[in-house]
């Protein structure tokens, strides 16, 4: 996967993407992974790949100081029409590069981003970056199994998969080394499909 892929493929899924990932199993998953997540008013919530704003019906986004970032400007657009009457600030941005000051934010969401980013670990750095000390990083992504290797079958289709615009063989623990001595896991949930879509909650750690 790169970037100028990207762009083509989610350029394609855009009109469709609510009908496949905004509803039935995942409009439930995002329901959870958001239920007990405590919002304050007037905090700062950065969402890195907000899609089709599908995340955006399970926060109380007017109490909040919302940006809400994609690299797509086929998805981004979506999201817009549906909250044009919000005080949510919609940016084209790649993940990768977050052109935002280090220490912005208290919570920052990433919904499906790692597995479709060309580099996670550079993605989830920025994500940290940009976190206040103690802040939140709210992961709802597709991973490998914990302790598990992909079936043949999946390693089979795994390369055709990534063409789709996702990779199923992405591996969190893998992606958390690099970053440990930053962040602690402060919850690690398996969400749906058997442990392949997990609820990750990261704490930034700071003085």
């Amino acid at each position: 996967m790169n970037n100028r892929w990207n762009h083509f493929i989610y350029r394609c899924w855009a009109p469709f993407y609510d009908v496949f990932f905004n509803h039935g199993i995942f409009y439930k998953a995002r329901r959870q992974v958001f239920q007990d997540v405590l919002f304050k008013p007037k905090q700062r919530v950065l969402f890195v790949g907000i899609g089709t704003g599908a995340d955006l019906t399970f926060v109380p986004y007017n109490d909040l100081q919302v940006k809400a970032i994609d690299y797509s400007e086929e998805m981004l657009q979506k999201a817009q029409d549906k909250y044009k009457n919000s005080s949510i600030e919609f940016l084209q941005m790649d993940a990768q590069q977050l052109g935002f000051e280090s220490n912005s934010f208290d919570i920052v969401v990433a919904s499906l981003l790692l597995s479709v980013v060309p580099n996670p670990n550079m993605a989830l750095k920025e994500m940290i970056r940009v976190t206040k000390d103690k802040g939140t990083i709210l992961i709802f992504d597709k991973f490998e199994p914990t302790n598990k290797q992909l079936s043949f079958g999946k390693k089979m289709f795994r390369p055709l998969i990534k063409l789709l615009g996702t990779d199923i063989g992405l591996s969190f623990e893998s992606i958390y080394k690099n970053i440990e001595n930053q962040c602690e896991i402060q919850e690690d949930l398996d969400v749906m499909m058997k442990g392949l879509y997990r609820k990750i909650i990261l704490q930034k750690k700071g003085d």
